[in-house]
């Protein structure tokens, strides 16, 4: 996303959600660079064994700032059927280029908020009164939320953030000046003003879950080139000459 796209959607770049299904024993992935930005996978469900990363169960974060560049080697051997969710978001420009750095958060080690109806994860930032750690430079606010049925979960988010909610089951009904139904697979963007804002979600009957992200507007341009996020041309050049000349150290030599 770029110029006036990434106007709309900054911090975020990108949200893959993948679905992976192969015979036992099959690999998939290799090894790729990244530089520029930070990444966020979130397994849905399934499990996998990564060659840089470990073994990642459904639950568990992985948070990765690519930064002045790091090669990661995503093999990836899949234990059945995999989904991950995997957010790329740019990083503050005076971070741009930091050093690279890889945090695994499991499952175990989440906070959770709890109330009537309410089950919510919190991976980043606050929800409630549940705070949560920071692994990334941009201020990020990442939660899991599961409703049961008719179930109200309210949000709040500082005015200078964007975000979005994305359903992963069942339908939710999110308050606001234009009220939207989401179901399973949609994007719905959230909408902010004043000092704070206040999201609300309504669950069906059937009871819903849904990912929120949310993150403080970053408002710097930037331009993109396959793995590579930066703020001009020569940023661009700069990392991938980095690349090709073997420079960027390997996500398995990070400190863990």
């Amino acid at each position: 996303m770029e110029g006036r796209e990434f106007a709309r959607t900054d911090p975020f770049i990108m949200l893959a959600d993948d679905r992976i299904d192969l015979p036992p024993g099959t690999r998939a992935g290799g090894p790729h660079p990244h530089a520029g930005f930070e990444i966020v996978t979130f397994a849905v469900e399934g499990e996998a064994r990564d060659r840089d990363e470990g073994l990642l169960r459904a639950g568990d974060v992985l948070w990765m700032t690519a930064g002045s560049g790091v090669v990661h080697n995503e093999d990836v051997e899949p234990r059945g059927k995999l989904r991950i969710l995997q957010l790329w978001a740019t990083l503050p420009s005076g971070s741009r280029w930091a050093p690279p750095r890889f945090a695994h958060m499991p499952l175990e080690k989440v906070p959770v908020r709890r109330e009537p109806g309410i089950e919510a994860r919190v991976y980043s930032g606050k929800s409630g009164a549940v705070d949560a750690p920071s692994h990334t430079y941009l201020p990020l606010t990442l939660v899991d939320v599961r409703l049961g049925p008719d179930a109200l979960f309210e949000q709040e988010l500082p005015s200078s953030y964007n975000g979005f909610l994305y359903p992963i089951d069942g339908e939710i009904v999110v308050d606001g000046t234009r009220p939207q139904r989401l179901a399973t697979g949609q994007i719905g963007w959230l909408e902010f003003g004043g000092p704070s804002t206040t999201i609300r979600l309504t669950a069906r009957t059937n009871g819903s879950r849904v990912m929120l992200y949310a993150g403080a507007r970053q408002n710097v341009p930037i331009i993109t080139h396959g793995p590579f996020v930066g703020e001009t041309h020569a940023d661009l050049v700069r990392v991938s000459r980095a690349y090709a000349e073997g420079r960027m150290p390997r996500v398995s030599e990070l400190g863990r």
